[in-house]
């Protein structure tokens, strides 16, 4: 259902949504009236927001959509189910909501574990599969929990359950100006103090870290499964990996190792961690330049 609820910050030609799925209500914005569908799914900290500057030139040509996954932004965050495994289920119903056919996907940093399992199980869902930025449960996402060896303290601290909402409520904006933005972003004013009172304001809700909690506790309690299903149900439809400068080839290796076609890389030098905040006109010529490959 379309609602008139009041929701934080918005651009023009976007259309705000809040459904029920799968247990959970979804918030999600759509944008465009043609082309083949495009569903952008966000990292951490960020919301649907961080694809601001994306949505726009992708709408041009493409009907697009963005979601805040459950316990994230605007959507739900009761006490219920968290993690890659029902977040992907979600991506599934909200695709079968939204009624415009199967997507082309788009996932970045700790989603590409939840767009990985969702193309896998449902690959009638799905046209194409673009990562950016991200890494998979036993494809080398553990490295980035090693702090004696360059990795980083809050990949564990956020996966240690109830923790962050125990410590973090009251400290949002000191962790997202102080640490968490510049650590990750390498392009000066491509987050500017409205977009950082928009990330805040939905990280201060009440439960807010459930969301954040879940997918990043299912790196220490995957087991091998994603590695199961890997070898299992592959990626089958073309994969556009994007990166920045910081981490090499870490995503491109990931997923060429879990695609059973085409793999597509791109690398963008001089940008950091959040591309479609940093590089969206970069990002959207690569997305553009793929998805408009795999539609023909």
């Amino acid at each position: 259902m379309t609602t008139s609820m009041t929701f934080g910050a918005t651009l023009p030609g976007v259309t705000h949504h809040l459904t029920d799925v799968n247990g959970t209500q979804l918030h999600y914005v759509s944008a465009g009236t043609d082309g083949s569908p495009i569903l952008l799914v966000h990292g951490w900290p960020e919301t649907w927001w961080a694809f601001r500057k994306l949505i726009p030139l992708l709408a041009r040509t493409h009907r697009v959509f963005a979601l805040d996954l459950r316990g994230f932004g605007d959507s739900g965050n009761a006490d219920t189910e968290y993690g890659e495994a029902v977040a992907a289920e979600d991506l599934h119903y909200l695709v079968e909501h939204i009624g415009a056919g199967p997507v082309h996907l788009l996932c970045q940093d700790i989603s590409g574990g939840t767009g990985f399992r969702f193309a896998a199980t449902h690959p009638e869902d799905v046209i194409s599969f673009t990562g950016v930025e991200t890494a998979l449960a036993g494809f080398g996402f553990e490295a980035l929990a090693d702090v004696n060896n360059n990795g980083s303290w809050h990949v564990g601290f956020l996966g240690t359950p109830g923790i962050p909402g125990m410590l973090l409520p009251g400290h949002e904006r000191e962790l997202l100006t102080d640490w968490a933005f510049p650590l990750m972003n390498g392009t000066e004013g491509s987050i500017v103090e409205s977009d950082v009172d928009e990330f805040v304001r939905s990280y201060a809700r009440p439960n807010a870290w459930r969301g954040t909690e879940g997918l990043y506790q299912g790196l220490f309690s995957d087991e091998g499964a994603t590695k199961a299903l890997a070898a299992s149900h592959p990626i089958a439809v073309p994969v556009l990996t994007v990166e920045g400068a910081g981490h090499g080839r870490f995503t491109e290796l990931t997923f060429r190792q879990v695609a059973a076609g085409e793999v597509t890389a791109v690398h963008l030098e001089g940008v950091g961690h959040l591309i479609a905040q940093e590089a969206p006109e970069a990002l959207a010529a690569a997305l553009l330049e793929f998805t408009g490959r795999t539609d023909n």
